[in-house]
């Protein structure tokens, strides 16, 4: 494997056994010959090399193979079929309670944990208070992990993986735990570790961290890598498949091309498709359509057009719409309900028409529309648009250079002050 490669996974299979009755796994043990289990794949045939460097978000549903995935990188499973090759030291935070010994105190289990990936004891010393202020648990830190709350045992977690100098950090969920000024601590932190250069693995349901953090993406599905590209091609891929799951169908894209003809940036759409958006229009202020791919100027005011045919009554309708970035993150976006205009029933046949007015203040570049309509909150959408259009956005004429993501109108006022003189 050349030196560019952090992980290599060729062929990689596993089973598990599965016995119906506990009576027969013994049975097995002291009567040999006999198979008494039927075998499960977790996985089937898994190739996968990821590059030094590289962060990747592995997405699929519960019970689709991610986590025995990563445990087989880790070390901590083998693999019943394959070859795995791991080109660097391993951090690698599991499943909640997983090398953590619950009798320890959580300065114990620091050491412990630190020496077994490698650490000497003066590394460790040197680097424990920069794990204790990570963690931030106070005095717990002297206390027994089993005395923890989920929250405080990620936090320590957490701290002792990214403390440790990975060179492959491996992340399963575990940011689903833990506080909000937590969370954002440990995004920021494995972002400092991304841009030095740390291959990390990373495995989620939060979509949205998944294209922040990731430069590309996987997609598990019933043990094997279903597809696998640019994290918001991942999640759009992934969303659909788990809506036509919900719907208890598998849609051929090309025998339904014909309901797609309207939109024609090719985009990926899924719903129960009780209705359907059939026009998208974005114009500019003077009513002009401004076409397939737009060219908008900064903060222009425009105006973007929903139609939809209602195919099946509705109790209600909500329409809305979200503007992404590149990577498919939401940066400006609402709907019909939050906006305070609520949509009643519906009969089948009819025709709805929502029109959204706003302005683009975002930084010079390319950005996508996502629209989308349901009944409700909870109830699946029926039509969810990705990717209806994609336009580019202009500098703004003042010359300004735009540094975040929004710019928004903002006041500055500076009052020079004399420093009183030390004699």
């Amino acid at each position: 494997m050349g030196e560019e490669i952090a992980i290599s996974l060729k062929n990689i299979s596993k089973s598990f056994k599965c016995y119906i009755h506990p009576v027969d796994r013994l049975k097995e043990i002291f009567l040999p010959g006999k198979s008494r289990a039927n075998e499960f794949w977790a996985l089937r045939d898994i190739n996968l090399e990821i590059p030094k460097g590289e962060t990747v978000g592995i997405v699929g549903k519960n019970g689709s193979g991610k986590s025995t995935l990563l445990q087989i990188i880790a070390g901590t499973l083998t693999p019943t079929t394959g070859e795995v090759i791991v080109n660097g030291r391993v951090s690698a935070l599991l499943e909640l309670g997983s090398g953590f010994n619950p009798e320890f105190t959580g300065r114990q289990n620091v050491f412990f944990n630190g020496r077994l990936l490698g650490l000497t004891q003066k590394e460790i010393e040197d680097k424990f208070d920069a794990i204790a202020s990570f963690a931030d648990i106070g005095d717990f830190i002297e206390q027994p992990v089993k005395t923890y709350s989920s929250g405080m045992f990620v936090r320590l977690a957490f701290a002792v993986a990214v403390n440790v100098d990975p060179e492959i950090l491996i992340v399963d969920e575990a940011l689903a735990v833990g506080d909000i000024v937590f969370q954002h601590r440990c995004m920021r932190r494995m972002r400092s570790l991304m841009d030095s250069g740390v291959t990390t693995l990373f495995v989620s349901h939060d979509s949205g961290a998944v294209k922040t953090l990731c430069n590309s993406a996987v997609m598990i599905h019933e043990g094997k890598n279903y597809f696998s590209g640019t994290p918001n091609a991942v999640i759009i891929k992934y969303m659909k498949l788990v809506t036509e799951t919900e719907l208890g169908i598998i849609n051929n894209e090309e025998e339904n091309s014909s309901q797609h003809t309207l939109v024609k940036s090719q985009p990926t759409r899924r719903g129960n498709q009780k209705a359907l958006i059939n026009n998208i229009q974005l114009l500019n202020k003077m009513g002009e359509d401004l076409g397939e791919t737009p060219t908008i100027g900064f903060n222009e005011q425009v105006k973007l057009i929903v139609e939809i045919d209602i195919h099946e009554a509705l109790q209600a309708c909500i329409v809305g719409f979200f503007i992404c970035d590149k990577n498919g993150n939401e940066l400006i976006g609402s709907n019909t309900f939050e906006e305070n205009y609520p949509i009643g029933k519906l009969e089948s046949g009819e025709q709805l028409r929502v029109e959204f007015t706003f302005h683009l203040p975002l930084r010079p570049g390319s950005y996508s529309l996502t629209v989308a309509g349901a009944e409700n909150y909870t109830a699946m959408t029926f039509d969810w648009i990705d990717n209806a259009m994609v336009f580019q956005v202009l500098p703004p004429d003042t010359g300004k250079r735009i540094h975040a993501w929004v710019d928004v109108p903002i006041s500055v006022q500076v009052s020079p002050q004399k420093l009183p003189v030390i004699r």
